[in-house]
């Protein structure tokens, strides 16, 4: 405890903060929040120690007062720093992830209290005499307008009336308590866990009972049930007092997974991601703060909220690549949740039916337990997976408005949608990529629709007939003619609107809808659409990855993977990987009820070994064959990589500060600094991008290393530095 008029180290929220000393006002602890200022700007701080600048004391700044909001443990602190030294974010930088809501600070908002004044001479109507009885029988004591009209049952009109008159008098005034989300949880006893779920379960409970850190890997098949399973720990966290968090890759996955978790638990979670009001941010943050939230469901920021007595972690969907953060900071979420219940030492649960290449290494390690479930849930069976081979048939043809158009869906598919839809099944066709055409080129000097301020294409979008950057947004309007030569320009390549344009022409009694973050722009929009593939109101749902996982449709039988070969010829080394996840994640939407699934990829890479892999059902065998290739070359998990990503808004200071920086680039044993090379998309929003690739061992303590090389050159104005370690983007 630091006594007023100590010098103490106080952490700000801001990027480049290691810590200033301030002199308090009052009492405080290690981790109480603070209000100071820097730089005439006011900051919510966090004391993280004694003050160390040696400066002289006349010099230091007072905190202006100690924030009524908790305080960080020291775990949580020595979380924060750890971070720090693995990402090579500053504190301060790590620190705004958590204190992200400022206004959470504020003076809570009260309500006013009204006194009933029965020396009043105004006349009592019988709704006036409800309000005193209403007094009378809570013994007089003062009451809200709200609680007033509540028990009196007398209109707003009334009471503003009664307090016109003198009736009502005013007393003092009370803290309004949000209670929106203090919900309270039990086993409904909806659910009956089959032999290997709880065997599971109880793996999970052991650990939970021994408090100690662990990492277990829920590893099933899709369709296997690992939701009821981890269900099964939050209760057993949740009644053991602690609080527990649900991390899931995107909001939008838990459309069914609410209505789960309410009828398992009778009431819903509290839902955290980026896209809530900045009100409903202040009320959770402050009951997550304040201990009157223990269970939250959310994406990754939800990681970094004031938890306390946090005692699980689940982490679904863990292999999935929206856990890794690259705006605010590059940050695994994934990881830093393990580090955060590594020192903090509770269990973490992951679950995949796709685990990352990581999390099976530190299986085999000895490091991770690994829990499996090999059968779906109520005794479906999994999809026969069958390749069509591009190379030797040639999609269909479909005309429309006269013209011929060139076809993506071939005979066999369609002779499969035809067949399922005759049997009053359901369809899912899935391509990853949006709008319509992903290039717009002239068909003479083959000129390309780029956007001007990225190094990137224009993908056309029919629905709004645009031309759009997937970078930075920019919208133009669609050329009638090749600007450069005047000819006539085509639309090359396809993506889901040709495809659903392709379905229209050749099923028009299917009904169809379209899935991406163009058409589904909010989880109630999500909510709507599974609402209506389980009444049966849509025959043929098309969709990108959003459609890879997490949804359970019982009468969906067919899955078509328009272009299975997307991705598998990147510059990324986890290119095979990335790709058989969102294969076998597609593939694992049909056949999830009663009746039997079939999945056909259309390729022109059968023999490829992730396709085979698929086919054949050989996850473990394929992703054996994927960590030897990477041991060979030394990639993540068997080396180290770190990206330096250099940015500026002007060419010739960027190339001239990289050129300063591979001067000044350290002999590294074991590794080595490669670079600088033109990013692969070298301009994004007018600034212009350069790495350098640091590669070492996984011996190697790369972070020091970069850290000191690039301190040795000063940072030119207008110019950022982004460090990526074991970056998932090589864009």
């Amino acid at each position: 405890m630091f006594k007023s008029g100590d010098i103490v180290k106080v952490l700000i929220p801001n990027v480049i903060n290691h810590g200033y000393d301030y002199r308090l006002c009052c009492d405080a602890e290690i981790g109480a929040f603070v209000r100071v200022t820097v730089m005439n700007r006011q900051y919510i701080g966090v004391i993280v120690g004694a003050g160390d600048s040696n400066l002289d004391e006349s010099k230091i700044k007072s905190v202006l007062g100690i924030c009524d909001m908790g305080k960080m443990s020291r775990s949580d602190l020595d979380w924060v720093y750890k971070m720090s030294e693995w990402t090579l974010m500053a504190p301060g930088a790590v620190l705004r992830l958590i204190i992200n809501v400022p206004d959470a600070f504020d003076a809570p908002k009260t309500e006013q209290l009204y006194a009933f004044n029965f020396n009043s001479t105004a006349k009592m109507t019988d709704a006036r005499q409800a309000v005193a009885d209403a007094f009378e029988s809570n013994d007089n004591e003062a009451m809200s307008v709200s609680d007033i009209m509540n028990i009196a049952h007398v209109s707003n009109a009334v009471v503003k009336t009664m307090i016109k008159n003198g009736i009502l008098v005013v007393t003092n005034s009370r803290e309004i308590i949000d209670t929106r989300f203090q919900y309270k949880y039990f086993d409904t006893g909806s659910v009956k866990l089959n032999t290997e779920q709880q065997v599971a379960a109880d793996t999970i409970a052991k650990s939970l009972n021994n408090g100690a850190f662990s990492v277990h890997l829920l590893d099933g098949i899709t369709g296997s049930g690992k939701t009821q399973v981890y269900f099964d720990s939050v209760l057993r966290a949740y009644e053991n007092g602690k609080s527990v968090l649900l991390m899931m890759p995107e909001i939008a996955l838990t459309a069914q997974f609410m209505d789960r978790f309410e009828k398992r638990f009778g009431a819903p979670p509290v839902v955290w991601h980026s896209n809530l009001t900045s009100a409903r941010r202040r009320d959770i943050w402050r009951g997550v703060a304040r201990g009157d939230i223990r269970i939250v469901v959310g994406t990754r920021s939800a990681l970094f909220l004031p938890w306390q007595n946090l005692g699980l972690i689940v982490i679904d969907e863990e292999h999935d690549t929206s856990y890794k953060q690259e705006d605010m900071g590059n940050y695994h979420a994934r990881d830093m949740a393990i580090l955060r219940a590594k020192i903090g030492e509770f269990p973490v649960v992951l679950a995949s039916a796709t685990p990352s290449v990581e999390t099976l290494h530190n299986v085999a390690l000895g490091k991770y337990s690994r829990l499996r479930l090999t059968s779906r849930f109520g005794g479906a069976q999994m999809p026969t997976i069958e390749t069509i081979d591009m190379r030797a048939t040639r999609p269909e043809s479909y005309i429309i408005n006269d013209t011929e158009k060139t076809g993506n869906l071939s005979p066999a598919l369609c002779t499969a949608i035809s067949e399922t839809l005759a049997d009053k099944k359901q369809v899912m066709l899935f391509i990853n990529r949006r709008g319509f055409a992903p290039i717009v080129q002239c068909k003479k000097c083959g000129w390309v629709a780029g956007c001007p301020d990225c190094s990137t294409s224009l993908h056309y979008h029919k629905h709004i007939n645009k031309l759009v950057c997937h970078m930075c947004g920019r919208t133009e309007s669609v050329p009638n003619v090749c600007p450069q030569c005047g000819n006539s320009v085509s639309m090359r390549g396809a993506g889901l609107e040709k495809i659903e344009e392709e379905v229209m022409i050749k099923f028009p009694n299917a009904r169809t809808a379209l899935v991406s973050s163009d058409t589904i722009m909010s989880r109630e929009a999500l909510q709507r659409l599974v609402h209506k593939m389980e009444t049966g109101e849509i025959d043929i749902i098309i969709g990108t990855q959003i459609l890879a996982k997490g949804h359970h449709f019982p009468n969906l039988t067919l899955v078509g993977v328009v272009d299975a070969d997307m991705g598998l010829f990147g510059t990324d080394f986890r290119a095979g990987e990335h790709t058989f996840q969102q294969l076998f994640q597609v593939a694992g939407r049909a056949g999830r009820g009663e009746f039997p699934g079939r999945v056909l990829l259309q390729t022109y890479q059968p023999e490829h070994p992730v396709i085979r892999a698929i086919c054949a059902g050989d996850r473990d065998e394929f992703m054996a064959s994927d960590m030897e290739s990477r041991r060979a070359a030394q990639m993540p998990p068997f080396g180290q990589l770190i990206a330096v990503i250099v940015e500026s808004d002007k060419e010739s200071t960027l190339k001239r500060y990289c050129d300063e920086l591979a001067t000044v680039a350290p002999a590294l044993n074991g590794g080595k600094i490669m670079g600088p090379i033109a990013a692969q998309i070298y301009q994004i929003r007018n600034w212009y991008r350069m790495r350098f690739l640091v590669a070492g061992n996984a011996r190697a303590n790369l972070q020091p290393i970069v850290r000191s090389w690039i301190d040795k050159v000063k940072q030119p104005a207008n110019t950022r530095i982004k460090i990526d370690v074991n970056p998932q983007n090589f864009s």
